[in-house]
């Protein structure tokens, strides 16, 4: 819902004099220059996007064309309040600075030549394969390599053409074909493997050889750019591959569905009698670059409110609260398949200002829980008399009427966030997990994972879904799903919006492509971004309830501290100084608490009446439909995926 606290002002009586002034007469409200009692903050930020095109000329992507396909502004808004009919904006405003250049000859010949250099001659993909066994392909590929996409990103980050700073948000639409010196060739990432089972997926699978890639930030444990840069390249030259399913050519619905899935085929697919004519290519270059690399990537929407569900205000602490059904005989699976440190760690480097902890609590399955369980996986039946929600939300209800036991630190941290966990024995092989809402605005729940024989023979422990479900609960989308606010569109990885599963080719912990368990730094910045937002507004509500309180002109000072303090983060907002603004708002909210402290005002007034109203809701049993990401085991969008 759309959190707004009404403004309660001061009645000033009609000043005729100073001596008819009445003695008992309200102060005027204070005004103030940023802070905005009751309202949204108003956050501006012009978002340099650098744009390079490598390989290709004005003779191949028309720059006109291609600007008139890229958007001018972007409002990030929560996501889950929009599958519920209410539309709840952030109070930032972006405006796109595009700055596009061609690569001259002699620098495209410097990079072609490094790609050269780091080609390993490889056998072809099952996926090159496959598109070699179509009868609408345009050319056989006719050998492999593979090229480490790390050291790409790298050596464009630290060498790029003259006039492009690598520190803003920088995309390289790369094309090799055509040149004399091209090699067919695919980008790997090896070296991370699951964490609790040793399988290297980047390693093992064909379908995790890429086409693109980028995000990776200064210090990342094994791929560290050793600075910040923000880079995304995307190669059409590089394939064909599962990811976008473009290695089908002879098939417009891949996953299905009954409707044409729109896919970006390989470059020299852009031809007469090719899957796609060659005046497209400057449109599809222009899609990529703005529903991919910025409506999913640079500057996205939260899926989740990222201020979280306290009913409190806003937590300083939070406890990663693992809760462990052991259902599996013979097996720890809670001491076998999580990393505690691990989780913790890179949840930390989300929220940063946070104070994170874990602990984890084992259950057995009672009989209700099985009956739930079985429900919602088997044979979707509702596992409540009554129960007027699907079965989709069987394992919501059951935890929901059984987290007064799973509230084991309740009173020492702020914020329980609630990992739910199923170990079984049985046939379960997906999903991996999903993060779940409340059922009634979209607000976040529960967090669950999956454990199994299954899950663990394909590859997966507990750990890299917790934190990838955890990652959701704090409000970090796929990077395959999102919105675009200038068209009003809801981006989901299928129909008019399939290639947007090349956004899961980047360093994020909230991709499919499993070749990393770190969140990137775009994740970073639209993390601290949020965070900004949200402790503004919660700055502006609590101001609203201090100038309510009977002796608010005690505090008149502390709160034109504040405001000159949210001054200070707008200010950084702008120079994109994403982490200075964070611990801005954040401060300028303590300033307005210290306040509400001293009045006597209640500091989490807006927090208790949205967890009120979505209380009465659930009781009234007046719900919306819910929406859901399940999280799978396999990026195999197309009933044709190969293994």
């Amino acid at each position: 819902m759309t959190r707004k606290v009404a403004l309660i002002t001061a009645l000033i009586a009609a000043v005729v004099g100073a001596s008819a002034t009445p003695a008992n007469a309200a102060a005027p409200a204070p005004t103030f220059t940023h802070l905005t009692p009751g309202g949204r903050p108003k956050l501006t930020e012009t978002v340099p996007v650098n744009i390079v095109f490598l390989g290709y000329d004005t003779n191949d992507v028309d720059q006109a064309e291609f600007r008139s396909g890229l958007a001018k502004t972007y409002e990030p808004e929560v996501r889950s309040r929009q599958w519920y009919g209410e539309q709840e904006k952030l109070g930032i405003t972006y405006t796109y600075d595009y700055k596009v250049q061609y690569a001259d000859q002699a620098y495209q010949d410097k990079f072609f030549k490094r790609l050269k250099q780091l080609s390993t001659p490889a056998p072809l993909t099952v996926y090159q394969e496959e598109y070699n066994a179509q009868t609408k392909n345009v050319l056989d590929v006719t050998s492999n390599n593979y090229i480490d996409a790390p050291t790409v990103e790298k050596w464009l980050a630290y060498n790029p053409p003259r006039g492009v700073d690598t520190e803003r948000n920088t995309i390289f639409l790369i094309n090799w074909h055509g040149r004399a010196d091209f090699k067919f060739h695919v980008y790997t990432k090896t070296g991370e493997a699951d964490p609790d089972t040793g399988y290297d997926f980047g390693k093992e699978r064909d379908s995790r050889k890429m086409m693109a890639w980028g995000g990776t930030t200064r210090d990342d444990e094994e791929t560290g750019l050793g600075s910040t840069r923000r880079v995304w390249f995307a190669d059409l030259s590089a394939g064909p591959e599962a990811n976008m399913a473009n290695y089908i050519v002879d098939e417009l619905d891949v996953d299905g569905d009954g409707q044409p899935d729109y896919r970006m085929p390989n470059t020299w697919e852009y031809t007469d009698g090719g899957f796609r004519s060659p005046d497209a290519l400057s449109g599809d270059l222009a899609k990529i670059v703005r529903y991919v690399g910025l409506d999913l990537l640079m500057t996205t929407s939260p899926l989740y409110p990222v201020e979280l569900p306290t009913g409190t205000g806003l937590p300083k602490s939070i406890n990663l609260d693992s809760n462990t059904y052991e259902d599996w005989p013979g097996v720890d699976a809670s001491a076998a398949y999580i990393k505690p440190e691990l989780v913790v760690e890179e949840l930390a480097d989300l929220r940063w200002r946070n104070r994170l902890d874990f602990d984890n609590q084992d259950f057995a399955v009672d009989a209700k829980n099985r009956a739930c369980f079985e429900g919602w996986y088997i044979t979707y039946e509702p596992c409540y008399d009554g129960q007027e929600l699907p079965p989709d939300a069987n394992l919501f209800l059951y935890n929901d009427e059984n987290i007064a036991r799973t509230k084991d630190d309740d009173g020492r941290v702020d914020y329980e966030l609630p990992l739910i966990n199923y170990a079984t024995g049985g046939d379960f092989t997906t999903p991996l997990g999903y993060a779940d809402d409340n059922w009634v605005d979209g607000t976040q729940s529960y967090v669950f994972s999956f454990i199994s024989p299954g899950i663990i023979e394909r590859g997966y422990g507990l750990s890299t879904t917790q934190i990838h479900e955890a990652g959701h609960h704090l409000g970090m989308s796929h990077p395959h799903d999102g919105w675009d606010s200038e068209a009003g569109a809801d981006i989901g990885a299928s129909g008019d919006f399939y290639f947007s599963w090349l956004g899961d080719e980047n360093n994020s912990m909230m991709s499919y492509i499993d070749l990393n368990w770190d969140f990137s730094q775009f994740d970073r910045d639209n993390s601290d971004r949020f965070l900004t937002a949200a402790y503004f507004e919660a700055a502006n509500k609590l101001a609203a309830n201090v100038l309510a309180a009977k002796d608010a002109g005690r505090v008149t000072a502390n709160l034109r501290s504040a405001d000159t303090v949210l001054g200070q983060a707008k200010r950084a907002f702008a120079k994109h100084e994403y982490r200075t603004a964070y611990a801005l708002a954040e401060k300028a909210y303590n300033i307005v608490a210290r306040a509400a402290d001293r009045v006597g005002a209640d500091p989490a007034a807006a927090a208790k009446a949205l967890h009120a109203r979505a209380e009465q809701a659930r009781v009234s049993g007046k719900v919306h439909d819910p929406h859901e990401f399940i999280d799978t085991l396999e990026p195999g969008h197309s009933p044709r995926s190969l293994p």
